[in-house]
């Protein structure tokens, strides 16, 4: 079964989510929560989701970045995002630190404000202490575009969506993205585009 993904503008993308205790999180209703989450993020694709977006005010999202979603990637283009594959699984309650500063710029999507995509500040390198499916704390190490993809998905259990963080001059659809910017590295995209600099 496939969850609805919910749309910008619905207040739920707006909340912060309540975070589980340990007897939730290992209750049938969380542990079915997350497999139908799973199933839903496989049907879309996407690399990660949050509760929030299938209407759940919780703190509990799920990473996946699989191989396949990154092939038509050049290998220039992998270096660029700092790009490997991710094995699912589970944060719950995260709390995140940056490491450094929030200067690595790239484009970025959401499955909640579907055919649009930005350019975003963050962090290269993050830290995240959380508790996994099964209740156990875990603390995770991460950099590159993994880095990336857990400050979007921890934004979205804190009421925040990546428009908010975005350089608005470079908000556009995919298909405008794919056909003006795709080859174009970063730093080229926020020349042309007349971003400010770092």
């Amino acid at each position: 079964m496939v969850l609805k993904i919910v749309q910008v503008g619905e207040p739920v993308l707006r909340q912060v989510g309540r975070e589980l205790s340990v007897e939730e999180i290992r209750s049938p209703k969380i542990q079915n929560l997350i497999q139908l989450m799973h199933d839903t993020l496989r049907d879309a694709p996407g690399v990660g989701l949050a509760a929030p977006q299938v209407g759940e005010s919780l703190q509990l999202a799920i990473v996946e970045d699989l191989p396949e979603y990154s092939r038509n990637l050049t290998p220039e283009q992998m270096a660029e995002r700092e790009r490997t594959p991710v094995p699912f699984h589970v944060i719950i309650n995260p709390k995140l630190t940056g490491l450094g500063e929030p200067d690595v710029e790239f484009f970025e999507g959401c499955l909640s404000l579907n055919g649009f995509t930005a350019m975003v500040a963050r962090y290269r390198r993050v830290r995240v202490n959380c508790l996994d499916e099964h209740a156990k704390p875990k603390v995770i190490e991460a950099s590159g575009w993994y880095a990336r993809i857990l400050q979007h998905e921890i934004d979205h259990l804190n009421g925040t969506v990546y428009i908010d963080r975005m350089y608005s001059r470079t908000f556009m659809s995919i298909d405008n993205a794919t056909r003006h910017w795709k080859d174009v590295p970063a730093e080229e995209v926020k020349k042309r585009l007349h971003l400010p600099p770092k």
